[in-house]
C-alpha cells in the first residue's frame, strides 16, 4: 500500500499505486480467488504484479506463481512489498510484457489478467493446462464482463460469464480489427 493511502488499506475500493494503476478492491480479489477454486498444486501466471498483494494471495493458495509486470517502477514496488513481508518463497517475479501471452513456464493451471482486455487472445488460452482456469475481464467500456474460462481438455474451452465490472485496460492488449472505409 502506498504510504499516502495506508489508512484506506481495508476499505473496499480501488487504491492508486502509481503509474496510473490501481489495486483491485478487496471484494474483487476475494471473488476472483473464489471463482478460480485454487489448489495447492496449481501453477499460476499472473499478468500484472502491481503492488504484489494479489500475488501474495495467489501464492498462499497455490504451488507457484509466475508474476509478470511490464512497468519497472511497479515491478520494483511489488517486489519490495513481497520481500518486506516475507514468507512468499513460491513466487517468481519477472519484468516483461505478457499482454499477449507468457509461455516461458507454461502450461499453467491458472492464468489471471489483472487488467481488462478488449478480446481474449488464443495465446492465453493455449497456455492453460487441461483442468486449468483463466480469469479475464473482457470487453470495451462501458460494458466489460468478468469471465472464468475452464479448459477441460486440450484445446477445449468453456467460458463462464461472472459479472459486469469496470477495470483499467491491460497495456498492449490485443484489439479486434476495426473497420475502415
Amino acid at each position: 500500500m502506498p504510504p499516502a493511502h495506508r489508512a484506506l488499506a481495508f476499505t473496499d475500493m480501488e487504491i492508486p499505486i502509481g503509474e496510473g494503476e490501481r489495486m483491485w478492491a478487496p471484494r474483487m480479489e476475494a471473488r476472483v480467488l473464489q471463482e478460480l477454486a485454487l489448489r495447492k498444486v496449481d501453477r499460476v501466471l499472473e499478468i500484472g504484479t502491481g503492488s504484489g498483494y494479489l500475488t501474495a494471495l495467489l501464492a498462499h493458495r497455490t504451488a507457484h506463481v509466475h508474476s509478470v509486470e511490464v512497468r519497472p517502477a511497479l515491478a520494483a514496488f511489488g517486489k519490495a512489498n513481497l520481500e518486506r513481508h516475507g514468507g512468499v518463497d513460491n513466487v517468481t517475479l519477472e519484468l516483461g510484457d505478457a499482454a499477449r501471452g507468457w509461455s516461458q513456464h507454461g502450461p499453467y493451471d491458472v492464468v489471471v489478467l489483472t487488467g481488462s482486455t478488449p478480446v481474449l487472445p488464443q495465446s492465453w488460452l493455449a497456455q492453460l493446462a487441461p483442468g486449468g482456469r483463466l480469469f479475464a475481464v473482457v470487453g470495451a467500456p462501458p460494458v466489460l464482463t468478468a469471465n472464468v474460462v475452464h479448459c477441460p481438455a486440450p484445446g477445449a474451452f468453456l467460458p463462464v460469464e461472472l459479472f459486469q465490472t469496470v477495470l483499467a485496460p491491460l497495456g498492449n492488449a490485443e484489439h479486434t480489427p476495426r473497420l475502415s472505409f
